[in-house]
């Protein structure tokens, strides 16, 4: 039956990169997949395993035995899938709020450019610096709200959009706060903030400039954007007030969560709280015209959040979970240092694998089966291999999710236009990060 749970989980995952071909949308796909792992799970009374000390069985630990734990891992796993899920809505609904009060035209005019190559480099730098500082998944969700201001075709913003994916998976790599699975090894005292920035920023930024390199001399990034007469939008008095507050509202969040050790996705929600708080005070009604006023609130910024997106990353990690549950993830993590002896090579295939199977519980199988000393060079290379290799399908990483519900990029479109540039992108960061690690060691 166990084999049965992966065959439903691969044919879901068919049908989620199929999408446009099938005229099904993956949301369904990937609800449909997640109730179906879980109920044959359930049915089946498949045994069930605790994985951060190894594959420990918990059946014993229930008075219900094995069917007791299966209910209590669902709820388990629901709740960190929920922290994902608040946190997004918070973040989008932010994000919202401020294009509501047309914070973004404030940047628009900030960007001069209408060189299609030099915007592609303004944005991929911010992208990756600004990941660094906040998340990988709020970045993306910044940074395509930008390109939908400044990139007025869905055809050309598509390119910039995957692109940027790389840029912000890249730069959450290196920083200890930038993606769920650095931080993951530093709270499980695997990797030292210094030490990770040390030896992971060089791959890190090879790994975005080796693409955007190459990209800046495909035709698509040639000459100026075609810019469609559209009528002059006009800032508001709160425009700049309300970007400022809710750009710094979400960079608390990290800061929330290193002061307090508590969830990111409550700092967020803090940040909601604050951002909606001075929404509501600083509204522009001597600014707008009498049809603008009974649609000015947040709560049609909340209408306007990506909700499809938002249940898509619900199904996909439910279904990932009921792999992680039954020990189909560490199995596989633990069956390839068995059989390739090259811990090099190990992890980079793990790499791979994170791009078709969330890179949260690889990590975790990670870090109960090796036993490296902290900073070892097999965490620095885990956190670069699990952050980047998300980029290699746009349904790799929650920022390629996120993109793809967003601009609805097709997927075989991203693997035959994008793949092989962030291919290029991650071989290059892995060789030059065995490289630090053999000479600086």
């Amino acid at each position: 039956m166990e084999l049965l749970i992966v065959a439903v989980f691969f044919i879901g995952y068919l049908f989620i990169t199929v999408e446009h071909q099938v005229k099904i949308d993956k949301t369904i796909s990937a609800l449909g997949m997640a109730v179906a792992c879980w109920t044959i799970l359930k049915t089946a009374d498949l045994p069930v395993f605790e994985i951060e000390n190894g594959l420990v069985p918990l059946a014993d630990h229930y008075e219900g035995g094995n069917s007791q734990a299966i209910d209590s891992l669902l709820l388990y796993h629901l709740g960190k899938v929920a922290e994902i899920l608040f946190f997004l809505i918070g973040a989008m609904t932010i994000v919202e709020i401020i294009d509501m009060h047309r914070g973004f035209e404030i940047i628009k005019k900030m960007v001069k450019t209408r060189k299609k190559k030099k915007l592609l480099w303004v944005l991929g730098i911010v992208s990756f610096f600004l990941s660094s500082l906040i998340d990988n998944l709020t970045t993306i969700i910044i940074m395509i709200t930008i390109l939908r201001k400044l990139v007025p075709f869905r055809e050309e913003r598509i390119w910039y959009a995957s692109l940027l994916i790389i840029a912000a998976n890249a730069g959450g790599a290196w920083s200890p706060i930038g993606d769920v699975t650095t931080t993951m090894l530093w709270m499980a005292n695997k990797v030292t903030a210094m030490r990770l920035i040390d030896y992971v920023v060089l791959p890190a930024v090879l790994c975005f400039l080796v693409p955007f390199l190459i990209a800046s001399f495909m035709p698509i990034f040639k000459g100026k954007l075609d810019m469609p007469q559209m009528d002059k939008t006009l800032a508001y008095k709160s425009s700049t007030p309300i970007l400022i507050i809710g750009v710094l509202g979400i960079i608390f969040v990290p800061i929330f969560k290193s002061i307090f050790h508590l969830p990111p996705y409550l700092g967020m929600l803090f940040s909601l709280a604050t951002v909606w708080f001075f929404s509501e005070l600083l509204k522009p009604n001597t600014d707008m015209v009498e049809g603008d006023r009974p649609s000015f609130s947040v709560h049609s910024a909340l209408g306007r959040i990506e909700h499809s997106s938002i249940l898509f990353f619900l199904g996909i990690l439910l279904a990932v979970a009921s792999l992680e549950v039954m020990g189909t993830l560490f199995n596989f993590a633990g069956s390839l240092s068995h059989v390739i002896p090259n811990e090099n090579i190990v992890i980079m295939i793990l790499g791979f694998a994170s791009a078709v199977i969330d890179n949260v519980p690889l990590v975790a199988a990670a870090i109960g089966m090796f036993q490296e000393p902290l900073d070892a060079s097999l965490w620095h290379f885990i956190a670069f291999s699990a952050g980047t290799g998300g980029s290699l399908l746009i349904i790799g990483s929650a920022a390629g999710v996120a993109a793809m519900g967003m601009e609805k990029i097709d997927f075989f479109w991203y693997v035959k236009n994008i793949s092989w540039l962030a291919l290029i992108g991650f071989l290059a960061g892995c060789g030059s990060l065995i490289a630090v690690e053999t000479w600086f060691r």
